[in-house]
């Protein structure tokens, strides 16, 4: 941002647009507030035509002879105009141009890094200027800038076409990629976005993983749900009953096995 001079002697902008007083010449042709031409009158004549309607006398065709003036509210005008302007701009779609510099000798990993930052600079709808640096005795080889120009250009077909082909300018060569209709109408960006959704959804036709399926002969664990899933209350309670009889068995048959040797020498007794 420049930095304010002190004393500023440069006249303010004024508005180029005579208006009322303004207005030097000696006639004027003068057309009123409706649109009707009046004729051609003095200035005076002219001021006092607008003064009387409470408007402005504003010179429209100063090149004229004698110039052109109307009667109308200035303000009123130059507000319209304003919000006209910034309609305008407001529908008129800007390009930005981004630049990339490649090396004529640029390694594979650095080459797709760059690739990238083209792919993105198109999908934001910007043009790039794709510019080979040649240094030292590299320039007598211009035929390695320009196979580095095609192969990107073919690479990037789908996003992007060369609005300017490879063109040597000193050390430098240069190639201008423009944003392709596709990109434009947004039709790469919503193609992309199905692709992703149906590429993480599961193929109806795919059969099933078969780490997931649980094998023919393993029988599951106990307190396990066979869908390999966490058991029900339903589910675990048999089996766990039925492991606390296998576990309580060895007991009960230590007990009758004891009392049967009591009984025997009870008699002897």
């Amino acid at each position: 941002m420049p930095v304010p001079r002190r004393f500023d002697r440069r006249p303010p902008e004024r508005d180029a647009t005579r208006t009322n007083e303004r207005i030097r010449v000696p006639e004027v042709r003068l057309i009123d507030d409706e649109g009707q031409q009046v004729g051609v009158l003095k200035t005076a004549d002219a001021l006092a035509f607008a003064q009387e309607r409470e408007l402005d006398l504003v010179e429209v065709a100063p090149d004229a002879r004698p110039p052109v003036c109307r009667v109308l509210d200035y303000s009123k005008y130059k507000y319209e105009q304003a919000q006209k302007q910034k309609a305008a701009r407001k529908h008129q779609q800007q390009i930005t141009v981004r630049e990339i510099k490649f090396r004529p000798k640029i390694a594979e990993h650095d080459y797709d890094t760059k690739k990238g930052h083209v792919e993105r600079f198109l999908r934001h709808k910007d043009k790039v200027k794709i510019t080979i640096m040649f240094r030292g005795r590299e320039v007598t080889h211009p035929e390695r800038g320009t196979a580095i120009l095609d192969r990107l250009a073919e690479e990037l077909t789908e996003l992007g076409v060369v609005e300017q082909r490879p063109l040597q300018e000193g050390r430098n060569m240069t190639m201008l990629i423009a944003p392709s209709k596709a990109v434009l109408a947004g039709r790469v960006g919503q193609a992309a976005g199905v692709t992703s959704e149906s590429s993480s959804a599961p193929d109806a036709g795919a059969p099933p993983d078969a780490s997931a399926a649980p094998a023919t002969g393993a029988a599951p664990e106990s307190g396990a749900a066979p869908n390999g899933g966490a058991a029900s209350p339903e589910q675990a309670t048999p089996q766990s009953e039925q492991t606390r009889a296998q576990a309580e068995q060895p007991a009960d048959e230590a007990a009758l096995a004891k009392a049967g040797a009591a009984q025997r020498a009870a008699p002897a007794a």
